[in-house]
């Protein structure tokens, strides 16, 4: 089992002849992704050779949806044009949509993460690294052989960190793993994947990854208390951060004692949240609670 992504889904990669999409499509491909096309109104009709695999590119994502029955996109497109492809995503249907583009102005990830949700459309991002389930499908940027499947399930504000508690806990692997990233407005939230890793059951541990600012982590201790019954262990990055100073990810804004490490850290473990001061005390965590100590 998995969440949100699974070696069924079929995905296509809007934006995927650009440079930064070519790169990142062979790598889901390497990955095991089923990449099933790519979408340029532009280049319509081409197809693009990624080590021997031809994939076709579409006009839109409606076309490259009734060939193919793509029920994912991942979106590569310049912050400029990310909210009309979201929404033309989302328009066409899709279930899924990753965007990983950073840059894209507020006023606009506001306006595609509401027709989005009207839509019925699921948005995960914008400025994130994408999500993956070990083994059988990757959508994004997260390098693909640094864990293996097993039995974690990982949300995470940032990338980077994503990729680090990955290896750190490689020998145990993850079930699905889900970078939702750090804008102030996201689509896919900590909630969001508390509650869907508490669905799976092939998920025994959940990791929850934050960082100073905002009230994400505050709020999703408030539904671990009422809804998950499963383990989780966090970590929320910038403990050492000086105070009065916006830090990292434009939603890292910490004002007077709100928003932040030690403010979060106190929020989850008074839900029994066990909390790491690094990523590598973190991963201990993990190991013990997953030993039952």
């Amino acid at each position: 089992m998995a969440i949100y992504l699974t070696k069924e889904s079929k995905v296509l990669v809007q934006g995927m002849t650009g440079g930064e999409g070519m790169k990142h499509t062979r790598r889901m491909l390497a990955a095991g992704t089923n990449v099933v096309g790519g979408v340029n109104p532009r280049k319509a009709g081409r197809t693009v050779d990624f080590d021997g695999r031809a994939v076709p590119v579409f006009g839109s994502v409606a076309e490259g949806m009734r060939t193919t029955g793509a029920d994912v996109t991942v979106v590569f497109v310049p912050p400029a044009f990310a909210r009309a492809a979201v929404i033309e995503a989302a328009d066409a249907g899709i279930g899924l949509a990753v965007v990983i583009t950073e840059g894209i102005p507020v006023h606009d990830t506001v306006a595609f993460t509401a027709h989005a949700e009207d839509k019925g459309t699921r948005i995960v991002g914008p400025n994130c690294p994408g999500l993956i389930t070990p083994g059988q499908s990757n959508a994004g940027i997260i390098p693909a052989d640094i864990t293996k499947p097993g039995r974690i399930g990982l949300v995470s504000k940032s990338g980077t960190l994503t990729y680090q508690l990955m290896y750190e806990l490689r020998d145990i692997g993850f079930s699905t793993c889900v970078g939702i990233g750090g804008d102030p407005v996201v689509g896919t939230t900590h909630i969001d994947c508390l509650a869907a890793f508490g669905d799976d059951p092939d998920t025994e541990l959940i990791v929850l990854i934050g960082e100073i600012g905002g009230d994400a982590e505050e709020r999703a201790a408030a539904y671990i208390r009422e809804h998950v019954t499963k383990p989780v262990v966090g970590y929320i990055a910038g403990f050492t951060a000086p105070e009065g100073r916006t830090m990292g990810h434009a939603g890292a804004i910490v004002s007077g004692s709100s928003g932040t490490a030690a403010a979060k850290k106190e929020a989850l473990e008074a839900v029994g949240v066990s909390v790491g001061r690094t990523p590598t005390e973190t991963a201990r965590l993990v190991l013990e609670r997953l030993e039952g100590r």
